[in-house]
């Protein structure tokens, strides 16, 4: 009986079309990778929609931050592709930094300042000085390795909540902005899992199945028109101004405001000024993107069929990471860098692991930031459809995260405690943070010192960072001994080293001959 309901653990996933290293035909690689750029507009365009009326800035000066965020997100991720991890990761802006944004924003020096425009030029400026001297942060972690020693201390165990939370922590980005207008986002919901899922074996074009590679694609494009016809037929002409703003297709005033032809420079919005509290709450965002991004290299891993990251590799990602959230300082994008977690989800949607469609993907994201009119016209797309997308997506990161149990003993009271508690605790403190910060106007942590509150605040709203936190502690101090094999051990100390398994050559060879000159270590 045992033997038909056992399924034993299994290194890689068995129902991918395309693996790290094999690549789709080129139309198919095109349309992946466009879809790709579509999907990464959402946390774009949502970031700089959020922030820069704080800062004072006009619509010209959000969608001229839109574009600087596209083209370094297309930068950064090239560079992940080719020399950081080598994982099909797109790199995005991240929310990580939000918190110590709103804190530099209402620095009472730059409050003082009259004159809106100047003011938010102003801000720009702080945030871009404490962004460039964080990100010496996550250099100095990667490239001197010093992250790669801290995942000796990581197992099967530890890191599955940690995955998990990578997905499930974002759920405020899911059905709650999807509620903000139900009459497109259920819809939308409905059809991604209906096409994805359902009608995944039917193949009207010869051999491809467009259902299952490009869902993203069809689906926005049926439901984006779809919200054109309501806002065109004035289904919104009398309801709430909330609902307007996330319904409407012509709100965004994006468009209009958006030059013909744009291109983003460094230091273009003058030069960076420097603060030390500014930086020291910065670098709260820059740890919290450091722990995000490695849950979210993990999960890409498992979805590219390729083995975990090895130390040296993860510790290569995060030095390019932080070479990625300089360029954020210098372009001025508004926020740092993290790996996007949605197009992680893709990869299983799509079952496409391929790299080559990540870095096509990146010449969209490229072209498209210079081509202003081009690119805010798909920067209009109404977020409920993307929230959409994102209770798929997150949702399909975080049981990646719990695919990751099957090499531990799960009939293990010490193991069931230490996930069932990080888990829990990983989604409680954060959300006790957030209700605190929006009932009372600031987080939990409320002393004289703006510097400290930012950075505790920022360290205790992050899922994945709480659930390492305890999962890591609780691991690696509760019957340490005793528990080797039952925490997954055994499975997972060949991956820790480059060495360890010959496949980690195949998948995070550097290109060019590059490893000539930069050794594994």
């Amino acid at each position: 009986m045992a033997a038909e309901i056992s399924h034993p653990p299994m290194e890689q996933l068995q129902d991918l079309e395309y693996c790290i290293d094999s690549n789709p035909p080129w139309p198919e690689t095109i349309f992946l990778a466009f879809q790709n750029y579509i999907l990464m507009l959402g946390t774009t365009v949502m970031i700089p929609s959020m922030l820069v009326p704080m800062m004072g800035g006009s619509n010209e000066d959000k969608i001229r931050v839109i574009q600087t965020s596209l083209f370094v997100s297309g930068i950064n991720t090239l560079l992940q592709a080719l020399f950081g991890t080598r994982l099909p990761t797109v790199v995005s802006g991240s929310f990580a930094y939000v918190i110590p944004i709103i804190y530099i924003i209402g620095d009472s020096s730059l409050q003082r300042i009259p004159d809106p425009h100047e003011r938010f030029i102003q801000t720009m400026r702080a945030i871009q000085g404490a962004v460039i001297v964080a990100s010496s942060l996550q250099i100095i972690l990667g490239y001197s390795q010093i992250w790669g020693l801290f995942s000796r201390f990581f197992s099967p165990l530890g890191m599955a909540p940690v995955i998990c939370l990578v997905g499930l922590g974002l759920f405020e980005r899911g059905f709650p902005l999807l509620g903000n207008c139900v009459e497109i986002g259920i819809p939308m919901l409905l059809l991604t899992v209906g096409l994805s899922q359902y009608m995944k074996h039917i193949r009207p074009l010869r051999n491809v199945p467009i259902f299952e590679r490009f869902p993203v694609l069809i689906c926005i494009t049926i439901i984006w028109v779809y919200s054109h016809v309501l806002t065109a037929g004035g289904a919104y002409r009398h309801r709430p101004v909330r609902t307007q703003n996330s319904c409407r297709t012509d709100r965004a005033n994006l468009i209009s405001s958006a030059p013909w032809f744009k291109f983003p420079y460094p230091l273009q919005w003058g030069a960076p000024t420097f603060d030390a509290g500014h930086t020291v709450a910065m670098m709260a965002g820059v740890l919290v993107s450091l722990i995000e991004s490695t849950g979210a290299y993990k999960a890409a891993s498992r979805l590219a069929i390729a083995t975990p990251p090895p130390a040296y590799v993860l510790s290569r990602g995060i030095g390019w990471q932080g070479i990625g959230t300089l360029l954020d300082g210098l372009f001025g994008t508004g926020t740092g860098s993290t790996v996007s977690v949605e197009n992680v989800g893709l990869l299983g949607l799509t079952r496409v692991g391929s790299r080559r469609v990540v870095e096509i993907s990146a010449g969209f994201m490229l072209f498209f930031s210079t081509l202003g009119k081009f690119g805010a016209l798909f920067a209009s797309i109404p977020f409920p459809i993307f929230a959409a997308l994102y209770c798929v997506l997150f949702g399909l990161v975080a049981s990646v995260g719990l695919s990751f149990l099957q090499f531990t003993n799960m009939n293990s009271m010490r193991n069931l405690l230490i996930t069932g508690l990080s888990l829990f605790l990983g989604i409680s403190i954060p959300q006790f943070f957030n209700d605190f910060l929006t009932s009372s106007g600031h987080g939990p942590v409320h002393t004289h010192a703006g510097w400290f509150n930012a950075f505790l605040n920022t360290i205790f709203s992050s899922p994945p960072t709480v659930g390492l936190l305890v999962a890591v502690v609780l691991d690696n101090t509760l019957d340490v001994e005793k528990s080797k094999k039952d925490r997954g051990m055994p499975w997972w100390v060949k991956f820790r080293i480059f060495g360890g398994d010959n496949r980690n050559e195949e998948f995070y060879t550097l290109p060019f001959n590059l490893n000539r000159f930069f050794p594994p270590t």
